[in-house]
């Protein structure tokens, strides 16, 4: 039998004046007094609504809820644990690598020429820029006078600075596991109670036929928006790897087919921070570039740049245009505002809160409407009439 249509809440005009903007200013000074625990509370709300749907197909094979959150937590906290710890001993391994590398590029002397790599590059430079009458601009004894000067400085004590940055953030991730496990423990009581929620919101807001309920409208948005980002982050990583991986093969990149898979994947990885991921994900690459060889920088620039062009003109409009569905100046506005409020980590969940938030505006705004302003729009009073008296008779 067909639901009918629940009728919406109609909130008065008075609450509108003033109850609704007193509301609004207690919110905002309640959550700016708690902004840390707020930001938790979120960050679980987000992870909850994610994991909503693998937890109710797991419970569809009649397992109880209970047991089905701690199969799908589990799996996805062994499969994390292991993903950053495999990443964080390749980071520090090939840093070490590329570390070494730059350190013999300065400060190994070649028997025969009795030179170092980077003095012969110098060289190399000045040569090309004569046969292709550019010798005006002399870049040869500024170049060597340079090598001396890093190699006087000892780069191997930068490098090991290096090192010892990336075995830090190696600790730090490790650091930031334990912090989450706060998030994952609200987020587990959110999924396990999300059942009588919704329960709760059906009993008030009933879904209409053919229409999704609130929990599983937030669940698909949020989807739909991870889905999109990985997809773009998979499409740029892979683009900027195989990019590098092809200028070492052909030369253009000294060793850069040996790095290419580390560089892709911070790319990938890069590319879910917003506006800056992109910039972010050029830096090592083009430092890696300068250090190796100096021209190799230009090609890497050149590569970076036709990649973030397909990025903005191609990849997102087509990608993320279906997935998040809200305007660019919103995005923009929403972005700014996780920055100002929390930092960098508030700009990295913007973006899926205004997703589940553009679901929930939508399905309150089928069931609740503000009561008229205009003076058309007032309900009707009833008046009545009195009858007029007879006319008087006329005496003749």
């Amino acid at each position: 039998m067909a639901v009918p249509p629940a009728a919406k809440v109609e909130v008065p005009r008075w609450i509108q004046l003033v109850g609704l903007p007193l509301v609004l200013i207690l919110a905002w000074a309640v959550a700016g007094a708690v902004r840390h625990v707020v930001f938790l509370f979120l960050v679980a709300l987000l992870i909850a609504l994610l994991l909503s749907p693998l937890v109710r197909a797991v419970a569809a094979s009649r397992i109880p809820r209970g047991f089905a959150v701690a199969f799908v937590y589990g799996f996805f906290a062994l499969a994390l644990i292991a993903a950053i710890g495999a990443l964080g001993t390749v980071v520090v391994n090939e840093t070490k690598t590329a570390a070494k590398r730059v350190d013999s590029y300065f400060t190994s002397v070649d028997g025969r020429t009795r030179q170092v790599d980077a003095d012969r590059d110098v060289d190399t430079f000045q040569q090309w820029l004569n046969t292709h009458r550019l010798g005006s601009i002399h870049v040869q004894h500024r170049g060597h006078k340079l090598v001396r000067d890093v190699r006087k400085h000892d780069v191997g004590k930068y490098t090991n600075k290096v090192v010892r940055f990336a075995e830090g953030a190696a600790i730090s991730i490790g650091k930031l596991l334990f912090s989450a496990v706060i998030i994952l423990v609200v987020s587990i009581y959110m999924l396990l109670d999300f059942p009588r929620l919704q329960r709760a919101i059906d009993r008030r807001f009933p879904p209409r036929d053919g229409s999704e309920n609130l929990l599983v409208r937030m669940e698909h948005s949020l989807t739909s928006y991870v889905r999109g980002q990985a997809l773009v982050s998979l499409i740029i990583g892979t683009s900027a790897g195989v990019g590098l991986w092809l200028f070492g093969v052909l030369g253009w990149l000294p060793h850069g087919e040996k790095y290419a898979l580390l560089f892709g994947a911070w790319v990938a990885v890069a590319e879910l921070i917003p506006y800056l991921g992109p910039w972010l994900g050029a830096v090592p690459p083009l430092i890696y570039a300068l250090v190796v060889h100096p021209l190799s920088a230009v090609w890497v620039a050149l590569l970076f740049l036709g990649i973030h062009q397909i990025e903005g003109h191609v990849v997102v409009p087509n990608v993320m245009g279906n997935a998040l569905r809200l305007h660019p100046l919103l995005v923009i506005f929403g972005l700014l505002a996780g920055g100002e409020i929390y930092g960098l980590p508030g700009a990295l969940v913007a973006l899926p809160l205004l997703a589940a938030g553009r679901a929930m505006w939508e399905f309150f705004s089928e069931r609740v409407a503000l009561q008229a302003w205009d003076e058309s729009a007032a309900a009707p009073v009833d008046v009545e009439l009195e009858e007029a008296p007879p006319p008087a008779a006329v005496h003749r």
